[in-house]
């Protein structure tokens, strides 16, 4: 048993900690397997001008258990579309070739507000590429590509989404941006195959919802591009993203729990490129329970395995397992961190049956266990670690086991 506080040790040795069971069962609670696309029930061909009433018309016309095919038409390949609904029972399914990409226009995606593409109001201003509300037993199918141009110049404001993302970290405004696809108080949503690139803002929202599986699906844009989050599930529960991808300008997964909790999740054979790591939090006030993570390898990535939170938003967090990961060249390999923004609020962390197992890292990085604001000291366990002599540990309230 480790019990230190305000504790900072460097070059220690590397550790062999005993073994232990691995976890490999799921923390979903679904039966998850690789989707099969659904049969096609009408196909788009690429063509100059926007088409989202196309689109849109296609889908609701579509029925229960079928796709919208985008496909390519000769040298063609792009779809120009502005906000998109995806009925229940309806996917998209984009070919390979073939991109949807959105409007390079903010007022396309304005929810009445009129604030899409500025940083006034709360930030809440734009709609997404597409949206799932209240839908069930639909996804987005396909090897084709999803481009949110968040590099691209706006036409009707002379900038970009990513430098309005700047601007807003600079001036403490709220940046209202587009996010990808958003989906809200759903069940059974499925991403298989399919590229995301470029958004303007979060990729994938998953929002009070039940069920969504992401498999073989490639996340990329740039590292420099703020506040791009790969995936976030925010008081959800069943949930399994696997044999996917991850490069991103903020989390590349960021699991939430401030509207009810967020709980079994599973993250199997994923792999991250830049990005702030796989986090939980830093909303963790509802709690956040039954998380397994296996098989991950991480490059270059700023944080590796993070759970983090502050006054405002700390809650409970258990359960979670970590097994089975690689990280090189990531600057904080593990991070337990109950103060990591300095918000004023009255809320305690509790996190405890944190586990990690088969963890290797490469390269200097950092472990922090910083329970400042824990109503107990952190509970952690540490076995078969593989780690470098000179990695650093910045221990605070927190008791780890090995």
């Amino acid at each position: 048993m480790l019990n230190r506080t305000s504790l900072f040790y460097k070059s220690l040795p590397v550790l062999f900690l005993s073994s232990a069971t691995s976890l490999l069962h799921a923390a979903d609670t679904r039966k998850v397997v690789e989707p099969i696309p659904p049969k096609v029930c009408t196909t788009l061909y690429a063509r100059d001008n926007v088409i989202t009433q196309d689109i849109q018309k296609a889908l609701n016309s579509c029925g229960s258990g079928s796709a919208v095919q985008l496909s390519t038409n000769r040298s063609m390949s792009i779809f120009i579309s502005g906000p998109l609904n995806m009925p229940s029972g309806v996917s998209l399914l984009i070919d390979k070739g073939a991109v949807l990409r959105a409007d390079n226009n903010a007022s396309v995606f304005d929810n009445g507000s009129k604030t899409c593409g500025t940083l006034k109001g709360n930030g809440q201003g734009c709609k997404a590429l597409i949206t799932f509300d209240r839908s069930s037993n639909a996804g987005i199918y396909g090897e084709g590509v999803i481009d949110g141009q968040g590099g691209k110049v706006l036409t009707d404001k002379m900038t970009t989404w990513w430098d309005l993302a700047q601007k807003a970290r600079s001036s403490n405004g709220q940046q209202n941006a587009s996010r990808l696809v958003q989906i809200n108080n759903s069940q059974n949503i499925t991403l298989h195959k399919v590229t995301l690139i470029n958004s303007s803002g979060v990729h994938v929202a998953f929002y009070k919802s039940n069920g969504l599986t992401v498999w073989n699906v490639t996340i990329n844009t740039p590292a420099s591009a703020r506040n791009t989050d790969g995936i976030n599930p925010s008081s959800s529960k069943n949930v399994t993203v696997a044999y996917s991808n991850i490069s991103t300008g903020d989390d590349n997964i960021a699991i939430k729990a401030n509207a009810g909790p967020a709980s079994d999740m599973t993250f199997l054979n994923n792999n991250f490129g830049a990005g702030h790591g796989l986090s939980i939090g830093s909303e963790t006030v509802s709690g956040v329970y039954n998380i397994d993570v296996n098989g991950l390898v991480m490059k270059g990535t700023d944080n590796g395995l993070r759970i983090k939170s502050d006054k405002k938003s700390s809650g409970e967090v258990a359960n979670i397992r970590y097994n089975n990961v690689n990280m090189s060249n990531v600057k904080n390999a593990i991070v337990m961190d109950t103060i990591y923004e300095n918000k004023s609020g009255s809320t305690k962390a509790n996190w405890h049956d944190v586990t990690y197992n088969e963890i290797t890292v490469t390269g200097s990085s950092n472990i922090i266990f910083e329970g400042a604001n824990a109503t107990k000291p952190l509970q952690a366990t540490l076995t078969n670690m593989h780690l470098p002599a000179n990695i650093n540990w910045k221990i605070n309230n927190a008791n780890l086991k090995k």
